[in-house]
């Protein structure tokens, strides 16, 4: 299957902060809030939703393609992509702009707080879907500057091409009307329970009403695993084990990558979950979200600890 992503690219700045934030923050004094925090760690890694997606696509042998704007700080980011297998040919460098930045604190208990700075994604809309060839086989829309989230999914309904809609961080950007839009149609809705909460609030829609424009809706939820729905069934994915907690960071992009391979196989939802149940906590278990890294056989070999898989994964190891 040929997969194309679209989405924010980005360094990732990410820091710890030894203690807890819900412990500094004043419910009452929201409204004039100042806080500055003195994280212990700083480091420096590659980042951005469309290619963490990526990344894990292609660890798992896929070869997805990646369009996106990026800036002239790119050149070794894409030799790190290409070198597991990912397509940069689309990955357009913008004269005078940085690659986008994301500046990420997370405290003992894994709650995050974070900022992005979108650099040379501004202008990503001056790409367009309809002129990358071949036509893909599916698209995935995720975070990016929101014009081109809109005129990417736009483009998608007007060539009928399927497509996941992922608005994830942008949610907080875009109006409800925006988000109903974009929606319909869509294959697949990607988001974790709060995100889903607010898209709710925003639109007006309930589940049910989602699933009357949307194919598929997974809703992740953290340590207590995700939900998919369809129109006829509800599947429950359960998490995998982690042998250590090290960082949060990508962790959803690893599921998305980890899914979409076993959706590129034809394989059913439970097992498309439970891939990328298993994707989710190798990332989880580095810091940085591009850092883990595995052989399919030795991927196989942890699957096959936790679910059978009735022999589908020998796929994997062609």
């Amino acid at each position: 299957m040929d997969i194309l992503l679209t989405g924010s690219v980005a360094y990732d700045y990410l820091m710890t902060f030894p203690g807890l934030f819900k412990e500094q923050i004043l419910p009452e004094r929201l409204e004039k809030i100042s806080l500055s925090f003195l994280v212990d760690s700083m480091s420096r890694h590659r980042g951005g939703v469309a290619p963490n997606i990526a990344y894990t696509l292609a660890l798992l042998g896929e070869h997805p393609r990646v369009m996106a704007t990026v800036g002239e700080d790119f050149s070794e980011y894409r030799k790190g992509l290409e070198s597991v297998g990912v397509d940069t040919a689309l990955m357009e460098v913008v004269a005078g702009e940085f690659t986008a930045s994301f500046f990420a604190t997370t405290d003992r208990s894994n709650a995050q707080l974070a900022s992005f700075y979108q650099g040379a994604m501004g202008v990503a809309s001056s790409q367009s879907i309809l002129q990358a060839k071949p036509r893909p086989d599916l698209v995935i829309v995720s975070p990016n500057a929101p014009d081109a989230m809109t005129k990417f999914a736009a483009e998608c309904r007007q060539d009928s091409i399927p497509y996941l809609y992922d608005p994830s961080q942008q949610i907080l950007r875009l109006g409800g009307p925006e988000l109903a839009r974009d929606m319909e149609g869509a294959h697949f809705l990607f988001v974790n329970d709060y995100e889903f909460g607010l898209i709710s609030k925003k639109t007006g829609w309930d589940l049910a009403q989602m699933l009357q424009h949307i194919k598929v809706v997974v809703v992740t939820r953290g340590k207590d695993g995700a939900d998919l729905y369809t129109g006829s069934e509800q599947v429950f994915i359960p998490t995998v084990p982690e042998r250590q907690i090290v960082d949060p960071t990508g962790v959803g992009d690893a599921f998305r990558g980890g899914f979409l391979a076993g959706y590129s196989h034809g394989w059913d939802w439970k097992l498309c979950g439970q891939v990328g149940s298993l994707a989710a906590v190798y990332c989880l278990e580095q810091k940085g979200s591009q850092n883990h890294i595995y052989t399919r056989a030795e991927f196989v070999e942890r699957f096959r600890e936790q679910f059978d898989d009735g022999g589908k994964l020998n796929e994997l190891l062609k």
